[in-house]
């Protein structure tokens, strides 16, 4: 499928803020499963391009001159396939997999979840196992948030010795007038020598619908923007993601 992408995000501060610097993931990777058509990225001045490490495109935006609002918008062009879940990584990814067994601040596991993921133990490492988990994950908490039910999902795995990751991205549903898209989030777990995915919101793989923008070992590492500023008062943020299926 073919989808034209543009995500925006309009900062008002009460008063000017003085310095502000901001990482934005906010650009889709080429990987087996999808290709970038075209991207572009509008900011009020000139972001730096580079890649993070876990091989995100990561752009670093800094504004040193007063400004009472600060604007950002991401478009372009992204065609995915019908292939379910990555043939490999993402090209030249530096980590090995095993970092992805560390657990962080927000994959910590609490002794009810280390009770609920022991049940799994027996067939973790298969890839039947894990989809029984993320169902299970799925129906113990039916009305949370996919980004919830992602950092469950990874906790369990990893306290059951499988490296887990967070996939940020959107997600495209048919069905509708022209289609929904959503900001959305799922999983990758290293099963059989290659990364599965898992939508544990949704209860599929990743496919033709599910558009990749970065990965990392939980949500912070993946947030498509995150930054820290000196002044400006109360912050007023108002955001909107399109996403729309094109025939080329």
């Amino acid at each position: 499928m073919n989808f034209a992408i543009t995500h925006e995000f309009r900062y008002a501060y009460d008063s000017p803020v003085r310095l502000s610097t901001q990482y934005l993931r906010l650009m889709p990777r080429d990987t087996t499963r999808q290709k970038v058509l075209a991207w572009k990225l509008d900011t009020p001045m000139t972001a730096l391009r580079t890649t993070d490490g876990y091989g995100n495109v990561l752009h670093v935006l800094t504004i040193d001159k007063p400004a009472s609002e600060i604007a950002i918008c991401a478009r372009g062009r992204v065609q995915t396939s019908p292939a379910i879940d990555e043939a490999s990584d993402f090209t030249g990814t530096p980590l090995p997999v095993l970092l992805f067994l560390r657990e962080t601040a927000l994959t910590r596991a609490t002794e009810p979840l280390v009770s609920f993921a022991h049940k799994f133990r027996p067939k973790a490492a298969a890839g039947d196992g894990l989809l029984e988990l993320a169902a299970a994950i799925r129906a113990r908490d039916p009305e949370g948030s996919a980004a919830d039910a992602v950092h469950a999902f990874i906790t369990c795995c990893r306290r059951l010795g499988v490296p887990a990751r967070y996939v940020s991205g959107y997600v495209f549903s048919r069905g509708k007038a022209n289609g929904q898209a959503t900001l959305h989030a799922w999983a990758e777990a290293w099963s059989g020598g290659r990364w599965r995915s898992f939508d544990i919101a949704r209860g599929e793989p990743a496919g033709e619908s599910h558009i990749k923008i970065a990965v990392g070992a939980d949500s912070l590492d993946a947030c498509r923007v995150r930054g820290v500023r000196v002044g400006g008062g109360v912050e007023t943020l108002k955001a909107q993601a399109t996403v729309e299926a094109t025939q080329q």
